[in-house]
Parts: C-alpha cells; sequence; structure tokens
C-alpha cells in the first residue's frame, strides 16, 4: 500500500514511487498538512506539533496549516469553502468523521470525510494516488444532507503547503495570437492572482502552478500542479507572515454560485499535483506519461492537411477536391474541411446554426469531397463551432431564446455571434443531434471544434460558467461513445481550451491561431512544460505568415511543426514543384520519427551559447531525435554544445548528422557533449539517433 495510517495519531502519509505527502487530524479535529517532498517510510515517525497562537491578532486558525480551510471564526485567510445555509449562517466549523481507503488499478485512493457540527452537510476530501507517475490528484466532493438548499459561494479544490519563501513561481500570460507566453516572477509578501473570467480557460492564464527553489532543467525542487477544469478558474499563491508559501485553485468566484439542493452533492475538479528534487524535467517527464497513458487514447496522431488558409470561407467542392488530392500526392493521412462549408456561411455575418450543407458549393453534397478523400487513402476531418449561432441564422430566428442573455439587455455580439445557453436542455439536444446525424450520414473521422467569443449576459443563472462547459464534455462524451474512431480536437479560437479537464474527452489541442514558427517556438516550449507533446496539434502556414507578416523558409516552418503533431496549412496549390518535393520529405521523415516525437520523452536541453538557439531531445527506447534552431544569429557566428540526457552512459550510440555518422558513448554525449553551429537566420536542423546493439 502506498497511503499508511497511524490511527493512533491520525496521521496519514502518502507515498508514491519517490515523494511522499503528509497531513493529519489534531486534537481539535483540524485537518493539518505536515509534510511534501522527498519519499518518508515510516508513518510512525510524524508529529503533529502543538498549536500556540502568535498573539490575540495572529490566532491559531490562522497560523495552522490546514488541509482545506474554510470560511469562518478566525480565519482571515483564503479559503477553499464558502457556503450559506437556509437560515443564513455563513460559516462553517467542520468535525472529522474517519476515513476510507479504496485500491484500483495504478491508483490508490484515500477519502477522508468532514462534516458540519451543526448541519448535515459534508465535505470528502479526496487523495488520489498514482505512485507509478509519482503523481497524486487532489478534490472534494461537497453534499447537502439538510431538508433545505444551500449556496456554495467559494470552492476551491484543494490547498497546497510549500514550506519556502522566496519562491519562483511561473505560470503563463496572453491573448488570441499570443497565447502561453511564459513567466516567472520571484515571490514576496502580497498575493499572485491567476485566472480567467471569460468562460474559457486558457488565453490568459493557464490553470496550473509551478513553484520553485531556483531550479534548472535538471535540478533543484519543484513544486507542481494542475487543475482539470476548462471553463473559469482561479488560483493565488501567497507567501503568508508564517514562513511558507500557499497555493489554492478551484473555480472562480467571480459571478459564481451554486445551489445544492436537498440530497444533492457537488465534486470540484481534481488538481493533478506532485513534487519533483530533480527540476523541471522530471516534472515534464510525470505529467506527459500520465496523460499519454492514462489519459489519452492510444495510436498515434495522423499528419493532418487543413483547408483555412487556402480557401477561407470561399469553400466548394471542387477546389477542395483539389486540395486533397495534392495534400495526399505530399503525404497527408487526415483531409481537414474548415469553416465555410454549411448554411449562408459566406462570412463572419451568417450560417453558425444552420448546420446544413450549402447545395451552392456542395452540390453533390459532402459525399463527393468525402468519397475522393478516402479514395485518396485519407481520413476526412470537418470544421464546427456548435456553441454559437449568428443573429442572421434561421436558428436564431427560430430560437432567440437559446442564446445566453437578460430579458431587459440587448445581447452583446462578438465576432457577429452569440453564444447558445447549452445548459437548456433543448440546446443541449439540439446540439448534440446535429453531430450525431453529421457523424451518422457521413464519414467523418475528425472534428475540429472551435469556440470563438467568450461567454457574457448570462442570464440570471450563476453557476452556468461551470455548467456550460461540463454539458461540452458530456455531449462529447456522448457522441464519442457511439463514434468511438472519431478524434476531436480543442480549440477555442486559437489555444483557448488547453488544460486537464477536457483533454482526454478531446483528443487534440488546437495550440494557437498563431503558426508563425517562429512565435511558435516560444508557445510551444511553455506549452510543453505541463501538457504531452502528442495532443499539441503545429501546422506549418504560408508566408509571409498573416500576424506576423515574417518570411520564414519552409525547411524552417516544417521542423518547428514537427516539434508536436504535424499538420500544414498552407495553400498547397500554390507550392512550387521544389516545395511540393521539400513537402514530401518533411513529411515522410516525421512519420518516421512520429512514434519517438509523440509518445517519447521530451527534453528541453541547456543552451550553452550567446546566441539564441533552440535545442530539444526526444527520445523512446533507444531511439532519439534532437532538433537544433538559430532563428537568428546574433553574436557572429557562434556554436552552441549539444548535451543531450536521459541516455545510458555505458551504452554507445550513433547519430546520423549532416556530415555523416558519429558513434559517441551516452557519458560522451551527456557530459562532453557535440558542437552545433547553425549559421544565417532561420536555421534549423533535425538529428536522428539511436542506441547501438
Amino acid at each position: 500500500m502506498s497511503i499508511a495510517v497511524n490511527t493512533k495519531k491520525d496521521v496519514f502519509l502518502l507515498s508514491t514511487k519517490s515523494t511522499s505527502y503528509a497531513f493529519g487530524v489534531d486534537d481539535r479535529g483540524l485537518i493539518r498538512h505536515l509534510y511534501w517532498g522527498k519519499k518518508l517510510d515510516f508513518v510512525e515517525e510524524l508529529e503533529l506539533p502543538q498549536l500556540t497562537e502568535v498573539s490575540t491578532n495572529d490566532p491559531v486558525f490562522e497560523v495552522t496549516k490546514e488541509e482545506f480551510p474554510v470560511h469562518g471564526g478566525l480565519r482571515y485567510k483564503d479559503h477553499c469553502l464558502k457556503v450559506t445555509f437556509a437560515d443564513g449562517t455563513r460559516e462553517l466549523v467542520y468535525q472529522y468523521c474517519g476515513y476510507d481507503l479504496e485500491e484500483g488499478e495504478g491508483l490508490e485512493e484515500l477519502t477522508v470525510h468532514l462534516r458540519d457540527e451543526h448541519y448535515e452537510f459534508f465535505m470528502d476530501l479526496h487523495y488520489k494516488l498514482y505512485p507509478e507517475y509519482d503523481l497524486m490528484e487532489r478534490s472534494v466532493v461537497v453534499s447537502n444532507q439538510t431538508a433545505e438548499p444551500i449556496q456554495v459561494e467559494k470552492l476551491h479544490s484543494a490547498q497546497f503547503h510549500i514550506p519556502y519563501e522566496n519562491l519562483n513561481f511561473s505560470n503563463v500570460h496572453g491573448h488570441w495570437g499570443a497565447e502561453q507566453q511564459r513567466f516567472t516572477q520571484k515571490l514576496s509578501y502580497g498575493k499572485v492572482v491567476i485566472e480567467n473570467r471569460r468562460g474559457i480557460s486558457s488565453h490568459n492564464h493557464n490553470p496550473y502552478f509551478i513553484l520553485d527553489r531556483d531550479a534548472t532543467e535538471t535540478s533543484g525542487d519543484v513544486y507542481f500542479g494542475a487543475l482539470k477544469l476548462t471553463g473559469n478558474f482561479s488560483g493565488v499563491v501567497e507567501q503568508t507572515p508564517y514562513g511558507e508559501t500557499l497555493v489554492q485553485m478551484g473555480i472562480n468566484s467571480h459571478d459564481c454560485l451554486i445551489e445544492l439542493k436537498p440530497g444533492e452533492s457537488f465534486e470540484a475538479p481534481g488538481i493533478i499535483c506532485g513534487y519533483s528534487a530533480s527540476g523541471f524535467e522530471t516534472m515534464s517527464h510525470n505529467l506527459h506519461r500520465f496523460a499519454r497513458e492514462r489519459i489519452m487514447r492510444g495510436g498515434l496522431r495522423p499528419v493532418l492537411y487543413n483547408s483555412w488558409e487556402a480557401t477561407e470561407f470561399h469553400v466548394n467542392s471542387r477546389d477542395q477536391i483539389k486540395l486533397a488530392q495534392k495534400a495526399s500526392e505530399l503525404g497527408a493521412e487526415l483531409f481537414v474541411l474548415d469553416d465555410g462549408w454549411f448554411g449562408e456561411r459566406h462570412s463572419t455575418q451568417n450560417g453558425l446554426g444552420d448546420w446544413y450543407v450549402n447545395e451552392g458549393k456542395f452540390p453533390n453534397g459532402l459525399e463527393e469531397l468525402i468519397g475522393e478523400v478516402k479514395n485518396l487513402g485519407m481520413m476526412f476531418g470537418i470544421w464546427v463551432e456548435p456553441e454559437m449561432v449568428n443573429p442572421k441564422a434561421q436558428l436564431y430566428q427560430d430560437h432567440p431564446d437559446w442564446i445566453y442573455h437578460y430579458e431587459t439587455r440587448v445581447s452583446d455580439t462578438s465576432r457577429v455571434q452569440y453564444v447558445l445557453n447549452v445548459t437548456k436542455p433543448e440546446v443541449r439536444d439540439f446540439i448534440y443531434d446535429m453531430l450525431d446525424n453529421l457523424l451518422t450520414r457521413y464519414d467523418i473521422d475528425y472534428i475540429k471544434w472551435d469556440a470563438n467569443r467568450p461567454i457574457s449576459q448570462t442570464g440570471p443563472q450563476r453557476d452556468i460558467w461551470y455548467k456550460h462547459i461540463q454539458t461540452v464534455y458530456d455531449i462529447v462524451r456522448e457522441l464519442k461513445k457511439k463514434h468511438p474512431q472519431v478524434l476531436f480536437e480543442a480549440c477555442a479560437s486559437g489555444g483557448g481550451r488547453i488544460d486537464y479537464g477536457i483533454l482526454g474527452i478531446f483528443d487534440d489541442f488546437w495550440t494557437s491561431d498563431n503558426t508563425d514558427a517562429y512565435d511558435r517556438l516560444y508557445i510551444q516550449d511553455s506549452y510543453s512544460r505541463i501538457y504531452p507533446i502528442k495532443a499539441m496539434r503545429a501546422w506549418v502556414t504560408d508566408c509571409p505568415n498573416f500576424l506576423s507578416g515574417r518570411v520564414i523558409p519552409l525547411s524552417f516552418r516544417y521542423h518547428s511543426a514537427m516539434l508536436g503533431s504535424l499538420g500544414v496549412g498552407c495553400n498547397i496549390l500554390k507550392f512550387t514543384p521544389e516545395e511540393v518535393e521539400l513537402s514530401q520529405r518533411m513529411i515522410s521523415l516525421y512519420k518516421e520519427i512520429r512514434p519517438v516525437i509523440q509518445e517519447g520523452d521530451f527534453y528541453r536541453l541547456e543552451n550553452t551559447s550567446a546566441n539564441r538557439y533552440f535545442l530539444y531531445e526526444y527520445l523512446k527506447e533507444g531511439q532519439g531525435v534532437v532538433f537544433a534552431f538559430l532563428p537568428q544569429s546574433q553574436v557572429g557566428h557562434r556554436s552552441t554544445t549539444l548535451r543531450l540526457r536521459g541516455l545510458e552512459e555505458g551504452a554507445n550510440y550513433t547519430l546520423h548528422t549532416s556530415n555523416g555518422d558519429i558513434t559517441k558513448s551516452g557519458a560522451y554525449l551527456m557530459y562532453h557533449g557535440l558542437e552545433v553551429k547553425l549559421t544565417g537566420d532561420y536555421a534549423s536542423a533535425i538529428v536522428r539517433f539511436e542506441k547501438n546493439q
């Protein structure tokens, strides 16, 4: 068992392969955090220190390291839970009521039972351990067993205690076209808040935390956690006056109120968390492996071609067939028909909600295009935006009450569209039936699900921020049961839905609408800290890039996109013979190295040069790939030293370079390294290697 309990002291020790987490119940019934760090072996060694208040202005509740602080009493710190009972009481006083242990395949779960001392209101703290991955998942379930409704005003899924000050906090900031912009800041006093209030999760911040003690990729203490929520979230990080750092994450309480009717329960989204004593690399490897092996569906992701940049809204069967033929010639395995195929969809002005095939664009129906795609040996995918409706669409004319709105206000449009209230049963059924009919009638393998505006004017119900995305989850889950072969891509006006809540329900992330190959190096590097490479969709697109205006060599664009799940979005009908030949070579190479890219361990390698090299390594079962990028030569033509990681010291490895094969020991390649020198601007290279038998 990975969970040890000292029943005499009511102390719990939760251990994974190399880490431990501990807490206990004191004589007041408070659930108190004790430890998080390297593995401990004996629960009997753990003690609950005697609590003493610092002063009457620093009461015990402020000083104690509570696992799950609630609102009430002499607590002035951030709390995880605040409720209002039917009689107006807005204070919780919990009692410890015991625990349960369960064991499943590859996981163990501890549930600690709490209840209010007066009301039949229950709080179950859940701790799921995944020992093989050095990860734990924390969450809470609250239950109302009273005869009256209870209002939940705030619910964060967990609180974490890190026993250090002056830590570094990392997350990302951004906006459309500039998602995943990593930042790191030194914590001092005061609070750092990250959140989203738009109904999606990740354009501005991402629902995770990373705290480190001046760690590097391969050394130092790192504490981390990722929230499984795609909607409005909030997180707070605080260095306290008492010598520690606190983190909470959960549902954003902004404009949110969850009502629990008598007999109802509510489960907060889980937080996948862990500790690394060996830097960021271990954190990423553990999360990536867990995602690939326990969350995502198996199988390699296909090389796709998407028609958007070639045609935008000017879609017709003839041109799409030409694109499909050229995409097949290049080596694409999946052809995705993007926006513009349905209703009166000739621009952003109309069409959303009217999900019938436009006969003027497809006089012989979608069957003609799909048949050609299938005859070419490719899968077929299609773009939809099911949560939205245009004001001019027939759907809105027939059902104006289906959108989020207030009766006394003029509803806002954004991108000339409204957001459908998917929490209405009739709207939910409409979306499910529309997609089910589409997937039943047509031979579709891939759905690109978009959402191009934030939610607003949500009406009188204050729980829709959470219920909206849960309904989206439910629709896709049900569709996958009936159509298990279909892959779903989570797209939200670019990279607005990248999180562990949607991963596994959806299969791929659209990382950003910004496909500039240079910008993508930064976006993809930040993404890789927490999220698996296999889910990271990356495209090669035309130059000048529509967003940056840059002109970047096609080979660099391919190499940048090959860091994830490769796609092509160019107007390939305009390719020169040289560009066709290069594309064929690159796609063929990607297919060869794809198992290593999508399912191997990923390494962000150190750059030793004054020039800004980007160096990445992928390794799986003795097979490896290295990518090197030099966007711009800044200091002469400085080289860098490529030091690989994850190799066996005593084994020999052969690297296939442009200058011939090189065979060196794992120790040499990791500690001495090889000189790499790229010259000019937008230079890039790929080196494959394997362990010698």
